[in-house]
């Protein structure tokens, strides 16, 4: 198995270990190297008190990409800094993901960006995240 392939496998694996992450619905749509999708289609728990998609939910599914991709090369990558900004908002019914790419990377610290996008390529918010690395296998 090649990289690429190994490292969506774990991806997967590790997105499947989530209880937090299954009970609000968020599913790993993919992954590899240093990179990781998540999706999430509102519900009504989803949603505050003005109607729209509660920021927490924005940041979950945001810091589940983040760890996803940081955690695909097979170490332990825990989150030390994050950093997250809010644009446009979203309702009931519709589907958001959140897309995380590696920026840089050095033997201990790495830093990611996650998109969150409606389906219609809306940015709802904006997300960097940096995580050192362990010299621990994370399965």
């Amino acid at each position: 198995m090649d990289e690429s392939n190994d490292a969506q496998a774990r991806v997967m694996r590790l997105a499947g270990r989530d209880p937090f992450v299954a009970h609000l619905g968020i599913t790993c749509l993919d992954g590899g190297p240093g990179r990781a999708a998540v999706a999430l289609t509102l519900r009504e728990e989803h949603i505050n008190f003005m109607g729209t998609c509660h920021g927490g939910v924005v940041f979950t599914l945001a810091d589940t990409a983040f760890g996803l991709a940081a955690n695909s090369h097979g170490l332990i990558a825990a989150g030390i800094d994050a950093h997250i900004t809010y644009q446009v908002s979203a309702k009931v019914g519709d589907t958001v993901t959140a897309t995380a790419v590696e920026v840089s990377r050095s033997r201990k610290i790495a830093v990611y960006r996650v998109d969150v996008t409606r389906v219609d390529g809306t940015l709802l918010s904006a997300f960097t995240g940096t995580v050192y690395v362990t010299t621990r296998p994370n399965e």
